[in-house]
């Protein structure tokens, strides 16, 4: 029962700022809580992030226990209409990408449609061969010696129709290493996994991800970024020149939909994150697969699993991912022992978003631990 007056005294003071002046009295009783200074703590921290680096507009949502608990918008999603950041808002999330198409792996082993350590011939049989042979789990864990981004290809302007023919940038070119031997991040690598997926499930990539990543998990606010398309409530994206705020360049993310290319929301992710540690998307033993750290062939742990960083923060064991795009920077934050799920997105470029996710996520389990300790015995 505490636990659910906690909760619900969150999301009382996640609405507060529209409601205060029709309904004041309802609110003065929020002090004599001793969690009621939790959501106005991360508030200042988010506005403390959002002066430091100038940021533009950011949304942040938190989950516990599967339930989303709060998400609001700061700032602005659009400067020049003064549009203001919405948790509707959708923005950039960048190599988050990467977590939520490591979904469709876990999904598609689960099935048994996906061997992870067969050749990714077996499933892209147009992807040439190379000197040794590519595996599905190398890949996933930035093992497999597929290169990163080149020259000025972060911020490719070509479309690209479908991710057989968006391979066509990298798939020539020579491994980097032997695989399993070395870890280099890799979002092309992930790009060959949309391929193997399309292989594996007989589906397109994207069709994939809508049946059975998103509308699952009621993930609406989570598409691909179509630049020549409407997409209701999409931001606008901003980087620094010269210490000036100016409009992102034009990049089309079709290069990369699944290590790059998706927009989605804070309380999306949050979903996303819910959905993986209760259990409703991925069995317990897959989620275990896709959050355990890979290691390389003389035993060197990676710290990334398969989509998914591992590692220890403020004492804690965190499984994340960050997101670094065109006009854009994101974190998605789990810390599974207490169930909580943190997601921050930014509609800024190169804003380090993961010390804040760690810091709100070990907060609300701290308190989570408070409210069940009040909570009297029989």
């Amino acid at each position: 029962m505490y636990r659910l007056r906690f909760y619900g005294l969150l999301l009382l003071l996640a609405v507060a700022p529209a409601l205060k002046a029709q309904r004041a009295p309802r609110y003065a009783v929020a002090p004599v809580s001793p969690h009621a200074s939790l959501l106005i703590q991360i508030r200042d921290s988010i506005d403390a992030l959002m002066r430091r680096y100038g940021v533009p507009g950011l949304s942040a949502a938190i989950g516990v226990d599967g339930e989303l608990l709060w998400a609001e918008g700061f700032g602005y999603a659009d400067v020049e209409n003064r549009v203001p950041m919405l948790p509707q808002t959708k923005l950039r999330v960048a190599s988050v990408s990467k977590s939520l198409t490591s979904a469709a792996l876990g999904l598609l082993v689960e099935q048994g449609k996906l061997d992870l350590d067969a050749p990714v011939q077996r499933y892209v049989p147009s992807f040439p061969e190379k000197r040794w042979p590519i595996t599905t789990r190398q890949l996933a864990g930035h093992l497999a010696g597929i290169r990163h981004y080149r020259d000025q290809e972060f911020y490719s302007m070509k479309h690209y129709d479908s991710v057989l023919e968006a391979l066509e940038v990298f798939k020539d070119d020579t491994l980097l290493f032997r695989p399993g031997t070395r870890y280099a991040y890799s979002s092309y690598g992930w790009n060959l996994i949309s391929a193997v997926i399309e292989g594996a499930s007989d589906m397109p990539f994207l069709q994939f991800m809508r049946r059975y990543v998103f509308d699952p998990l009621d993930m609406h606010d989570t598409v691909a970024e179509h630049v020549d398309s409407l997409i209701l409530h999409r931001a606008r994206f901003y980087i620094y020149r010269d210490s000036l705020l100016m409009n992102a360049p034009y990049v089309d993310n079709s290069v990369k939909w699944a290590g790059g290319g998706f927009l989605s929301t804070a309380p999306d992710l949050v979903r996303f994150g819910n959905g993986l540690l209760t259990g409703r998307l991925l069995k317990p033993e897959t989620v275990r697969l896709l959050f355990t750290s890979q290691r390389t062939e003389d035993g060197q742990e990676t710290g990334y699993g398969m989509g998914w960083r591992v590692g220890e923060h403020l004492g804690r064991h965190f499984v994340w991912h960050t997101g670094g795009a065109v006009g854009g920077s994101s974190v998605l934050v789990l810390l599974p022992e207490a169930k909580v799920v943190v997601a921050l997105i930014a509609n800024l470029q190169g804003v380090r978003l993961a010390p804040l996710g760690f810091w709100i996520a070990d907060q609300v389990a701290r308190h989570m631990v408070e409210a069940d300790a009040a909570v009297p015995s029989d």
